[in-house]
């Protein structure tokens, strides 16, 4: 076992010993950084080797390029949420702050602070776990912000855990292309999206909040990627006052989320939602849309061997408090008016009511494809998008059907 897996304070004394003005005694509670700081811990991540744990003490640290590593087998720690601070306010370098191509690899108890790009990318692994860090741009919601703070990317069994992401101007905490996935105990804040599970296959999203983003939880399919998804539960989770004005760069997808969404399911199959506690978002608490009623639907609407349909959609015993009164897009809100008054509001439920007329069995769509609310207590609209919102009805007597239950995602003992 190398010296740096050996002992949190001795491998500590590893990195400091090389950092001028850097306190190593074990009483400490901040280490001062000095100018060789960066240089030094990216030599550390380029040496490493299988099984080596490479302690960050406490300390705020000034970065001005991207860390990188490509070893698998890897922990970074540091020595805790806020006591460990990566900044990179000043980065002159690199698309990322830290910038990851390996298995096997484990980031936990530190924060990453002010990055020009991503916080946080992982690409191409297996076995990710991500705990206890903390990503934010502390000046709050900008389009200046970087995309993501978390960004795992065609990975397959990943961890992301008792984290926090702020201002992020895509998505928080997202996992794209990827396979095998939870993501728990988390708070997203102030992003545009707090949660993204986008073309990935088998996740669990649950326990985490959600607050002050403009869409809480999003579960995605896009066209031209390397895989569409599906099989995703979302459960347990807090998912209030979701209302900030989307300040994404014009042209992304996430560009068309509407302000006031609770969680948005936009073309992906498979979704179950449950257990979650809805509080006061202005447009919907829940939003099931296909690819036809996204802002960027033009774009892709020729695209091939995509299917734009979402399908085995299933909303059961959540709680919805308030919500519905301030809808994001405009005919959402002449909608609202002319339904259900100027002091009224949408339903907990927003369907766009758009299906594959390709697929109907007997002049129906198989219940399999379809929408179930079997949640009494949700109210419901069908917009009727696809007939540019000409009869809406909030009658559930077509969506009143119940799904088989969605199996629980395995990652056969990572984080255990």
């Amino acid at each position: 076992m190398s010296l740096r897996s050996y002992s949190p304070y001795l491998s500590a004394i590893v990195l400091c010993s090389v950092l001028t003005g850097c306190d190593q005694s074990p009483d400490s509670q901040t280490q001062a950084p000095s100018e060789n700081f960066g240089k030094q811990l990216q030599a550390q991540l380029i040496d490493a080797k299988a099984g080596d744990v490479i302690e960050i003490p406490a300390g705020t640290y000034e970065l001005d390029r991207s860390l990188t590593l490509n070893v698998d087998g890897v922990t970074i720690r540091g020595a805790g949420i806020d006591k460990t601070i990566l900044n990179f306010k000043n980065q002159l370098a690199g698309a990322e702050g830290v910038m990851v191509t390996a298995s096997d690899f484990t980031i936990e108890d530190l924060a990453i602070e002010d990055t020009k790009g991503d916080a946080l990318k992982i690409s191409d692994g297996k076995n990710i776990i991500i705990r206890r860090v903390r990503a934010e741009w502390t000046g709050g919601p900008s389009t200046d912000n970087g995309a993501y703070g978390f960004y795992p990317v065609l990975t397959e069994n990943t961890l992301i855990e008792d984290s926090v992401v702020k201002g992020a101007s895509d998505a928080g905490i997202y996992v794209g292309q990827s396979r095998n996935i939870i993501v728990r105990r988390n708070l997203a804040e102030y992003n545009v999206a707090g949660y993204e599970i986008e073309n990935s296959i088998g996740a669990d999203v649950y326990e985490n909040v959600a607050t002050n983003n403009t869409g809480g939880i999003l579960i995605f399919n896009m066209p031209s990627l390397t895989q569409p998804g599906h099989t995703v539960r979302i459960y347990n989770n807090k998912v209030y006052e979701n209302n900030t004005e989307n300040f994404a760069p014009k042209g992304g997808p996430v560009a068309s989320v509407p302000a006031g969404s609770g969680i948005l399911i936009n073309s992906n199959d498979k979704v179950e939602i449950f257990d979650n506690e809805l509080r006061d978002n202005d447009t919907a608490h829940i939003i099931i849309s296909s690819l036809f009623t996204a802002n960027y639907a033009e774009e892709y609407a020729h695209s091939e061997n995509f299917d734009p349909y979402p399908e085995g959609i299933q909303v059961l015993d959540n709680t919805y408090i308030g919500g519905g009164e301030s809808p994001g897009r405009l005919e959402l809100k002449a909608l609202k008016f002319s339904m259900f008054g100027l002091n009224g509001s949408l339903p907990d439920v927003l369907w766009d009511g758009i299906v594959d007329a390709n697929k109907f069995v007997d002049g129906q769509l198989p219940e399999e494809l379809g929408v179930c609310i079997g949640d009494e207590k949700a109210s419901f609209i069908n917009v009727d998008a696809g007939n540019n919102y000409s009869a809406p009805t909030t009658d559930k007597a077509g969506v009143s059907c119940q799904l088989p239950r969605l199996a629980a995602i395995n990652l056969n003992g990572l984080g255990e």
